[in-house]
């Protein structure tokens, strides 16, 4: 799980240096398709093929369309704002899953959670500050992405079994390529030929984010997940880290004090759930 979250920043520093050089929508696209050869080219080990009627079904269409939400967002977020940031308020996604797991598949939430989740969305607003004056609205883009993976993670527990990580990364990343090409459409700006250092950025993020995918998948299927999920928050550590070394960005107190908050509601989340299976 660690080495899954140190990729992960990796991976948005490496999107976040393409997107400097490159429309957004081309990034977006190039990033996709590689994530699809990628996957496409992961050992099969007698599962089901690439093609399969399930990756049609009901749930998979519902997490596509939250998927589309959450890459197209997040990237946007990583572009347009500090990465720092970004990633701060994306570790309240765990707090989003609980919330919509109670709402959507009626799983019971004790008073504990529900007070977690609470405090752990006042830890966004503390990082949001939308009331001080160095408010962006552009920070919004990191909540929508946010609320887009919180689905798709919840969509997720729906997907046919017999689908498994090769199939929900290949078609992952060809949801990433579709939202390219459509903000590109958008956008207006003509994609380009990139040059050495963006297509060498892009080739990192398609190489490290496939390995943290692999990672994480290893981490959720073989491990205890209450005990591996704690340590998502560790990806909080590398993102603002690489913010500060790399872009020269500057973390201030509300902000440490806001992902304080994020993370301990989390752990108090992942805690609560290892107190009642115990």
């Amino acid at each position: 799980m660690v080495a899954a979250m140190v990729a992960f920043a990796l991976e948005d520093a490496f999107v976040k240096a393409a997107a400097r050089h490159l429309p957004i929508g081309e990034v977006l696209v190039l990033f996709g398709l590689g994530g699809m050869l990628a996957f496409a080219a992961f050992p099969n080990r007698g599962g089901a093929p690439l093609v399969h009627r399930a990756a049609v079904s009901a749930p998979m269409l519902v997490r596509a369309a939250f998927e589309f939400v959450g890459r197209l967002f997040y990237v946007l977020a990583v572009a347009l704002t500090p990465l720092s940031s970004a990633t701060a308020i994306l570790q309240a996604t765990p707090v989003l899953v609980v919330l919509g797991a109670s709402v959507y598949f009626r799983e019971r939430v004790g008073w504990r959670r529900w007070t977690a989740v609470v405090v752990g969305l006042l830890g966004v607003l503390v990082v949001l500050r939308p009331a001080a004056s160095d408010f962006s609205v552009l920070s919004l883009l990191t909540l929508i992405g946010m609320v887009g993976f919180a689905g798709r993670d919840l969509a997720s527990r729906a997907v046919p079994k017999v689908l498994g990580t090769r199939h929900l990364g290949f078609y992952g990343f060809l949801t990433v390529v579709l939202a390219g090409a459509l903000y590109g459409a958008w956008d207006g700006r003509a994609f380009v030929q990139p040059a050495a250092g963006p297509a060498a950025a892009l080739a990192g993020a398609v190489a490290i984010g496939a390995l943290a995918y692999a990672c994480l998948m290893k981490a959720m299927r073989t491990g205890d997940v209450s005990t591996v999920t704690p340590f998502r928050y560790t990806r909080l550590l590398f993102g603002v880290a690489l913010g500060v070394a790399v872009f020269d960005e500057r973390i201030d107190g509300p902000m440490l004090a806001g992902c304080a908050i994020i993370v301990g509601a989390g752990l108090a989340i992942a805690w609560d759930g290892r107190r009642r299976r115990v």
